[in-house]
């Protein structure tokens, strides 16, 4: 590989990515800069074509080869429509094998550009082994996500975007799954300068990473369902690993609920939608457990954009919460016409919004004269929520909060 990289083939693989794939937009980032100190920019690689960076290899991969009967993967959803993108331009067919509980955005993207997806499995890595077999029975081209020296060529388009973009790089974040992305990154940007850091970042549900460079060897790792399910590789590539080693100057692994806070921060503040996978690296920068470069320029890869709705809502919820912008309780008021317009008349004047109200009769102490009440409110935050119960108190109502005070 780094032989190749010196010979030039990296802006060989660019003539062929730029056909299909975008070269991607480098976004300031104000907020984050003054947050975390230094100046920081992100790589907005989730406005990538397919929604992630996974395009650029998968375009060089099929440019090399010769008369394809056909391609197939194991993926958790990036690679795939990646591959089924590309597989399309090309007008050749692609299979792909994903877990069971793949995003179904992710499965319906795959379709949508024609692939041909088989669910099952509880991990990649399962899918991929099963992708080899189907390749090896049918004679189709097996496509690896990450452990090929193509594809990784391929990713390093990436890096040499960076090093065009940004004449005064001196540190890159870049997340971390099987190693393909960073290694075609680090690769690019270490043959050109050298003095450039590359930090790669794992969530700690599927970090596996730490304990294989330790060992010098790939090792499994036992993971956890993770939010980051782009990045849920259990075990690095026998490439990937020593590139990583060789190229990469550190591995910082972030929490899940870290994760979730960045893919907020993004939607607020940058008004980006990332995944958990592709939000990692502004995860590990707000969290603290990385700091931006000194002098120059900091670039965060946002690696993929290919989120749920419906996880991204619950994820949203979650944060609205933890702020204190949720309010939940339970109160009781006399069981008479006017006694809830009355409660919610005081919620009003206190600035509270209701998102949600329940009458409650069953399995609490009540008069027979009485109703409970459970309300969800919307507020500006912790302070507010207790002014909201301050209120309702003040006017006589007995109110016990049923949600976990920020």
């Amino acid at each position: 590989m780094a032989a190749r990289l010196a010979a030039g083939d990296a802006e060989r693989a660019r003539t062929i990515v730029r056909e299909l794939a975008r070269h991607t937009p480098l976004l300031s980032s104000r907020s984050l800069s003054e947050q975390c100190g230094g100046r920081v920019v992100l790589k907005a690689e989730n406005l990538q074509r397919t929604g992630s960076f996974k395009l650029r290899g998968a375009v060089h991969k099929i440019s090399r080869l010769t008369d394809p009967q056909g391609v197939v993967a194991g993926s958790a959803g990036n690679h795939a429509q990646s591959l089924a993108y590309a597989a399309r331009a090309k007008q050749i067919p692609c299979e792909v094998f994903m877990p069971r509980d793949a995003s179904v955005a992710k499965v319906a993207a795959v379709e949508a550009f024609g692939g041909n997806v088989t669910l099952g499995g509880d991990s990649v890595d399962e899918c991929v082994a099963a992708a080899r077999e189907r390749a090896a029975a049918t004679g189709t081209t097996f496509v690896h996500p990450f452990d090929d020296p193509d594809v990784i060529l391929g990713q390093s388009t990436l890096g040499l975007e960076l090093l065009e973009d940004v004449p005064d790089l001196a540190q890159v974040v870049v997340p971390v799954g099987g190693g393909g992305l960073i290694s075609g990154v680090a690769g690019a940007i270490k043959t050109a300068k050298p003095h450039v850091r590359v930090i790669g970042v794992q969530v700690d549900a599927c970090a596996a990473f730490p304990a294989s460079l330790s060992a010098h060897a790939p090792t499994t790792y036992n993971a956890r369902p993770t939010i980051a399910d782009g990045i849920a590789i259990k075990r690095p590539g026998e490439l990937t690993l020593p590139l990583v080693e060789r190229w990469v100057d550190e591995i910082v692994v972030v929490s899940e609920d870290d994760t979730a806070d960045a893919m907020v921060w993004l939607l607020e503040r940058a008004k980006l939608v990332v995944e958990g996978g592709g939000a990692v690296g502004v995860a590990a920068l707000l969290a603290g457990d990385l700091r931006p470069a000194p002098d120059g320029q900091t670039v965060i890869v946002l690696s993929g954009g290919n989120v749920d709705p419906g996880l991204l809502a619950a994820i949203a919820h979650r944060h609205e919460t933890t702020a204190g912008r949720r309010l939940r309780l339970f109160t009781r008021i006399p069981d008479r016409p006017g006694g809830l317009a009355t409660l919610l008349a005081r919620v009003a004047d206190a600035g509270g919004n209701l998102v949600h109200a329940d009458h409650v009769r069953e399995a609490v102490p009540l008069h027979v004269r009485e109703t409970g009440v459970e309300l969800a409110l919307e507020t500006r935050g912790s302070q507010h929520s207790d002014a909201i119960i301050t209120a309702l108190e003040g006017a006589g109502y007995e109110v016990r909060r049923l949600d976990e005070p920020a």
